[in-house]
């Protein structure tokens, strides 16, 4: 049974490895990866000495720790609030609803974002303007210092649900006995959420920080690409959407790859330090 997964991963997980070589030639592609001459560090050398790189690490260093401060522990609480509905038919009403965001592509919800926003018909400006917030709309897409704390809101919002589902699993798998017993010794809801659910899912919760931090440099493509415009640069732009406009629009395919290779080491690196540190703080890791 785990055969045809093994198959499905070494094919297009494995097999794809070999075009790392594109890094460290000058490819064309007409001569293929192999004739291609080699070029050695030339192109990492290229990104880390580009006047741009400084700004593109900053917005992508910054999207992703505001996502860590804010969208990591968001779907830990809605899960531990949801555990806490009793009513069964609501509680899969309430899943259901807050599942639809995470099937939706970034193109509709972004689109669905920028005319929220928008200040000539958005809903947002118009709600502002009426209660006397605001004496005029607002371009808030327009405006730099706001694109980040729309995209990590925008993020949360898609992603609560879907990003639930791991939390409600492992509380699902808590022992009942040890509710029943922190009843017993008089225990409320918010501490038996605090005392009893929080500890037994921490595990869980543990690795999946780990695999946040180490993910640290990929803020994701899609959902920046929709919300960036000419006015937000100054801050959307990051390293995905970099290597995309200089590395593939432009057919410079080895500068791509070097920077994909770069991130590649950083996240492993990130892993095994992440790691190390769960280890030695909470005694509780991946290996």
């Amino acid at each position: 049974m785990v055969v045809p997964g093994l198959i499905f991963l070494f094919v297009f997980a494995y097999i794809p490895m070999y075009g790392v070589l594109i890094a460290f030639k000058d490819y064309n592609m007409f001569l293929g990866i192999t004739e291609s001459p080699w070029a050695g560090l030339i192109h990492f050398k290229e990104f880390f000495t580009d006047p741009n790189f400084v700004s593109v690490v900053r917005n992508t260093l910054a999207i992703n720790g505001l996502n860590l401060l804010i969208g990591f522990p968001a779907p830990i609480i809605f899960a531990l609030l949801l555990n806490e509905i009793t009513t069964s038919k609501f509680k899969r009403f309430v899943q259901t609803i807050s599942y639809l965001p995470h099937f939706v592509s970034w193109v509709v919800f972004g689109g669905l974002i920028i005319t929220i926003l928008s200040p000539t018909n958005g809903i947002l400006n118009f709600i502002l303007v009426e209660l006397g917030v605001l004496s005029e709309p607002v371009n808030f897409l327009g405006e730099a210092d706001n694109f980040w704390l729309i995209l990590v809101s925008g993020e949360v919002i898609k992603g609560l649900g879907w990003g639930a589902i791991i939390y409600i699993a492992a509380i699902s798998g808590v022992d009942q006995d040890m509710y029943e017993a922190a009843t017993i010794d008089g225990a409320g809801r918010v501490q038996k959420m605090w005392y009893v659910t929080l500890p037994s899912i921490m595990g869980t919760i543990v690795i999946m920080l780990i695999f946040a931090i180490s993910a640290i440099l990929n803020t994701g493509f899609e959902q920046i690409l929709v919300l960036q415009n000419p006015l937000n640069l100054e801050t959307s732009e990051t390293i995905d959407t970099y290597v995309y406009k200089t590395g593939l629009q432009q057919m410079r395919y080895s500068y791509s790859t070097a920077v994909g290779v770069a991130k590649s080491i950083v996240a492993v690196l990130l892993l095994l330090l992440a790691n190390y540190a769960s280890k030695k703080i909470t005694d509780k890791g991946l290996f």
